[in-house]
This record gives structure tokens, sequence and C-alpha cells, in this order.
């Protein structure tokens, strides 16, 4: 098997087709399809169905697609590797986060690393917890902050840090007044959070609320499914319901007042932040030093923030 084979085979899977692929490559759609047939013929089995608007993996494709992923992640560590004997300073690192850790002390991390290496191109990639692991997993980024430890054995899973959870409500809302809330309090409230998503495990943030109410005694509740961070802080500032939602996130609307936060003794919930990388990877001297910087961050850091006056 060629190593241009796996490649061109990726390249069909990630684009979407022989003709992006190609144009992907700099190819021409003939050499793509040539090397897609010696790989099929190579494994005894199509990689992919041809249908009328393109092509989809088999059986077969799936189950070889993680596999010659891996391949070429490896290859592009051993190319990061020769070019790091050559300049630990220079070249690209690419850490894939949870974009709601974009709103914590990490922003302040990454500058100093930048200050520190200013001729490594660092570039920041957003997803949720699941795709952070599949963009380190698949050799997309080198470094991961995702929500929760990850149990696939070729990712190396470090806690950073815990993520404080807060509840919160309308300004206007009947408890907004109060200083400590009894969970009981809470009873028969409406609370907003992230749809189930069928088939696939919750993201950790998603599930915290459902442990919240466990604990406080309130399960179950009656929850209204917003599957967006943004639209969920518009719909409580409403006043359609209460949620509970990362401290960092929520900063701004607590500094305007737009937001309250309720003191409940009952519901402390925090969720771990954890990096990842693939064990078996190379790590430049700047992936090295970033994992440190990163890997530094106080277990249970709360963000120094001044929060917005409470009501009277």
């Amino acid at each position: 098997m060629e190593l241009n084979q796996a490649e061109a085979f990726v390249a069909i899977v990630r684009q979407g087709g022989v003709t992006r692929a190609s144009a992907a490559l700099h190819l021409s759609q003939p050499a793509i399809s040539r090397r897609l047939h010696l790989l099929e013929r190579e494994l005894g089995a199509p990689l992919f169905e041809r249908i009328r608007s393109g092509v989809v993996l088999t059986e077969a494709g799936r189950a070889f697609l993680p596999h010659a992923e891996t391949l070429l992640a490896s290859m592009r560590d051993g190319i990061e590797a020769v070019r790091a004997l050559r300049d630990a300073g220079r070249g690209a690192v690419t850490l894939a986060v949870v974009g709601t850790l974009a709103s914590t002390p990490l922003t302040a991390r990454l500058r100093s690393f930048r200050e520190t290496y200013p001729g490594v191109d660092l570039r920041v990639r957003t997803a949720l917890s699941r795709e952070v692991s599949e963009l380190v997993r698949r050799g997309d980024a080198t470094l991961g902050l995702r929500y929760g430890a990850d149990a696939d054995p070729d990712l190396a899973s470090t806690p950073v840090r815990d993520e404080p959870m807060v509840v919160v409500c309308s300004p206007y809302h009947r408890l907004a007044r109060a200083g400590r809330v009894d969970a009981r309090a809470l009873r028969g409230e409406r609370w907003i959070s992230f749809p189930p998503r069928p088939g696939a495990a919750q993201e950790p943030y998603a599930s915290a609320l459902d442990r919240g109410l466990a604990t406080a005694g309130l399960a179950p509740a009656d929850i209204i499914a917003i599957d967006s961070l943004t639209a969920q802080k518009r719909m409580v500032e409403a006043g359609f319901g209460l949620a509970l939602l990362q401290e960092s996130s929520v900063d701004e609307e607590l500094r305007a007042g737009t937001l309250h936060a309720l003191r409940i003794p009952a519901m402390q919930v925090t969720i771990p932040v954890v990096l990842i990388c693939r064990r078996r990877a190379y790590l430049s001297g700047a992936a090295q030093a970033l994992r440190e910087l990163l890997s530094d961050w106080p277990a249970n850091e709360r963000t120094a923030r001044k929060r917005a006056p409470q009501r009277a």
C-alpha cells in the first residue's frame, strides 16, 4: 500500500467526492481514481458506493478510515519531528478547544505563548468536546481542550482545571432579590438546556443540569431544549426559565445585569476541563511548551472577575 493511496482515500472522504479531492490535492481526477482503485484492489473490498449525488463509504470504507487517518497523522508527526530539529521555535501548532473556554483565562495564556514564541504560527479551532477529540485523533489538531476525559486509549487526557457552573435567571425573577436560595424554592421552575442527542453521548456541560437537579432533589423537571448557548441566555433573560451555565460563559451578562446568578448551595456543580493529545504523537518543541503552559492551569481556578452588583 502506498501512502498517496491512503491520502487520496481520506481526501475523497473529507472533500465529499473525487472532483473536490483532486482539487484539494492538486491532482487530476484520473490520478485520484487510479490511486483509489489500486487501494481497493489491495484491500480486496470497495471503499465507496457510487450514488447519483456522489459517493458514500461502504462498511469496509468506514472500517479503514480511522487507520488511514492515523497513518497520515503519523507521517505529519514525522515531518514535524524533522522540522523541529532545525528550529524548535518555528512551525505551526493547532489547538482545538471547546468554544466556551475562550471566555476564561485561556486567552491570556495563549497570548503569553504567542509573545514567548513569536515565530510559531498558533492556530485555534473551536468545536464541541467530541469534535475536539476527533480533530486531535486524526491529526488535524496537535492538542485539544475539552470538557471531560476521553476514554479513547489512543488519546492521553490530563485534567487541567474545573469549570464552575452557575444557576442564572432573569433579573426580574421572583428569586433574583434573594441571597442564598433553598433548592426547594425551585420546584415547578422551568429549565433551559441542550437537547439530547440520539445515538451520541451528551456533552459534559449538557448533562451537568441533570446531575445538579438530581443532587438538589428537583428531578424530574420541566426542561426546554435549546440547541444554542446564546439562545439559551436570551431565553433566560426574557424570563422563559432558569439555566445552569458555565460561569465563564455568562460573565458579560452578569456584568451588564441582564442575567442574575442564584446562590444555591445544593446545586454546586463543576465540570472538568481536560487537555488531550495523541499518545504516540511527536510533539515539537513549541507544542511541548504549549502543553506545559496549559497543563499548569490550576485545577480549581475560578476566573478573577468583578460581579455585577446584586439588585436590592
